[in-house]
């Protein structure tokens, strides 16, 4: 075997050398780059904090556009720090384009893994799920607010922003449900019935709840299997007529999932036990004897008046039927209106209450806001 010479072993050894330098500069280049962009981010985190903020997911659930586009518009206009995001359930292929929507804030908002919802059927709570597993991917968005496509907003987006985030807990009407009509005994005991309960599904969620929500493997399945309307005689001609529609269990999803499945979880005393959505079932019932307690009312352009609205703002406190106690609603510690959006409105219904200036949602209506 033939020995390196000494000449060979310089080279070798400066060589060696050489590649050392070039990696301990390499090295210290990259560190002195990690450290340069790391104060970068801590100085664009001090000059623009409303990029920091906490925001609300606005969870729109829609047959197909907006058809109260324009209110919201308005609406979405007074905030300028960017604290809120959009999400859209429509129907699967359905995209929010300028040709479908006046609303800047609306376009391409549109989830693209959409299903298609039946009314009354568990395909509603399944687009809810879907609406907050895209909402969850933005770790900003700290509050999930469920918004009908026939709502409106009562208040500008500052009042409304500081109401929702000045406290912890979720909003969700809740109660124990104590009518069996409801309840299938085929849920025990996956959901035993003193977790029963009923609600509205416009609910607004804090990110553990929405989470809870989005992991859930044990109370949806039951949902899906259980919990299913009762039959309407519209409906008959595409089924088989019950024998006895009496014996049917009436249980509609989106009114008992959130609640049950966060009673199931022990969670309830996070929650506020009402809605921010005010809906008006009374006035239904009277109007339709025969569809009593279905459908809450919509209000259509001869109901859209000042008066409507102001009834709707000073409503102050809840009552709770099955448990006879009233509670005054409250917001940072003090007494306070208890809704914030309100429903089912027809789009000419919620023009007329906007060219009114009935509703004082612009960023300009400071008089909600002291």
């Amino acid at each position: 075997m033939k020995r390196r010479s000494n000449s060979q072993k310089f080279h070798l050894s400066w060589r060696r050398k050489f590649l050392a330098v070039v990696l301990l500069v390499f090295c210290l280049a990259t560190i002195g780059l990690m450290e340069s962009q790391y104060s970068r981010v801590r100085t664009l985190m001090l000059i623009s904090p409303p990029l920091l903020k906490p925001k609300i997911a606005f969870l729109f659930i829609a047959r197909n556009r907006i058809p109260l586009d324009m209110v919201w518009d308005v609406f979405f206009q007074g905030d300028t720090e960017n604290r809120f995001s959009i999400y859209v359930h429509s129907r699967p292929g359905f995209l929010l384009t300028q040709a479908t929507t006046r609303s800047e804030f609306f376009l391409n908002c549109q989830i693209n893994n959409s299903i298609q919802v039946e009314w009354g059927e568990a395909s509603m709570i399944k687009a809810e799920r879907i609406l907050l597993q895209h909402a969850l991917m933005d770790p900003f968005n700290s509050r999930f607010v469920f918004v009908s496509d026939s709502c409106i907003p009562l208040y500008n987006f500052s009042y409304t922003y500081d109401y929702i985030m000045s406290t912890s807990s979720s909003f969700v009407d809740s109660f124990a449900d104590k009518k069996e009509s409801r309840y299938n005994p085929r849920m025990h005991p996956t959901i035993p019935v003193e977790n029963w309960r009923k609600g509205s599904q416009w609910v607004v969620l804090t990110r553990k709840h929405a989470r809870i929500v989005v992991e859930d493997e044990s109370v949806f399945p039951m949902f899906q299997l259980h919990c299913k309307r009762k039959s309407l005689p519209e409906f008959w001609r595409d089924r088989p007529i019950p024998a006895d529609t009496s014996k049917e269990h009436n249980c509609i999803p989106d009114e008992h999932y959130v609640q049950t499945l966060l009673a199931q979880k022990g969670v309830e005393g996070e929650i506020t036990r009402r809605s921010l959505t005010h809906s008006s079932w009374d006035l239904s019932s009277s109007r339709d004897p025969k569809r009593k307690g279905w459908h809450p009312a919509t209000y259509k352009l001869a109901d859209a008046t000042p008066a409507l609205i102001k009834s709707i703002k000073d409503i102050d406190n809840i009552y709770f039927e099955t448990e006879y106690r009233r509670e005054w609603c409250t917001s940072k510690g003090k007494p306070s209106k208890c809704f914030l959006f309100a429903r089912k409105f027809t789009r000419p219904a919620a023009l007329r209450l906007l060219n009114t200036s009935a509703l004082e949602i612009s960023s300009k209506d400071q008089s909600d806001t002291a």
